[in-house]
C-alpha cells in the first residue's frame, strides 16, 4: 500500500511539473523587439539571415482553457536561400506552424504561426519555440507570454487535491 502511495505521487509530480520544466528560466527578455538585429559575422555571411518583425509576443490575460494564437513574420536578409528545417515548443501546449523544408529567396517574407492551448496552465505562463535552420547560428528562438485566470471549478478540484495531498 505504502509503494503504491508513493508511486501514485511521484506520477502526480511528474504530471503536474512536465510542461513547465524550465520554460520560464529560458525566457529572460519577454519584451516585444521590434526588426532583430543580426551579428556582424551572420551580417558578413553569404548564407540565410532571418529578420523578424518580432521575436516575443505577450498575449496578456487570457482564460485557462483559451487557445490563443500569433504570428511572428520575418524576411530573409541574407544572400542564400533560407530552409527551416525544424521548429518545437518548448512544450506540447505551444504548436508552431512554419515553411517546413521551403526555400525561401532572398528578400522574400514568411510567417510562423504560434498556437497556445492554456487548458490546465493558470498563472504567468512563458514558452517558447525554436526554430532549426540553415542560418549561420542554426537555431533562431520565438517566445510568447501570457497571464492565465484559472478556471474556477478547475482551481476548486486542483484544491481539493492539494488538500488531500496534505493530510496523507
Amino acid at each position: 500500500m505504502k509503494k503504491i502511495r508513493i508511486l501514485c505521487m511521484l506520477v502526480s509530480f511528474v504530471v503536474f511539473t512536465a510542461c513547465q520544466e524550465g520554460a520560464a528560466k529560458k525566457v529572460t527578455n519577454t519584451s516585444t523587439t521590434n526588426a532583430t538585429q543580426v551579428t556582424p559575422a551572420a551580417a558578413t555571411a553569404d548564407g540565410p539571415v532571418m529578420t523578424f518583425d518580432k521575436t516575443s509576443h505577450d498575449f496578456g490575460t487570457i482564460s485557462e482553457g483559451e487557445t490563443v494564437t500569433t504570428e511572428f513574420s520575418f524576411t530573409n536578409t541574407g544572400k542564400a536561400d533560407l530552409i527551416i528545417v525544424d521548429a518545437r515548443g518548448s512544450c506540447g501546449c505551444t504548436v508552431p506552424k512554419y515553411p517546413k523544408n521551403v526555400a525561401i529567396k532572398p528578400g522574400e517574407s514568411e510567417t510562423i504561426t504560434v498556437s497556445f492551448d492554456s487548458s490546465n496552465k493558470p498563472g504567468v505562463q512563458q514558452k517558447s519555440v525554436t526554430l532549426s535552420a540553415n542560418t549561420s547560428s542554426g537555431r533562431e528562438m520565438l517566445r510568447i507570454k501570457a497571464n492565465v485566470t484559472p478556471d474556477p471549478v478547475k482551481q476548486q478540484q486542483r484544491d481539493a487535491q492539494a488538500r488531500a495531498r496534505q493530510q496523507n
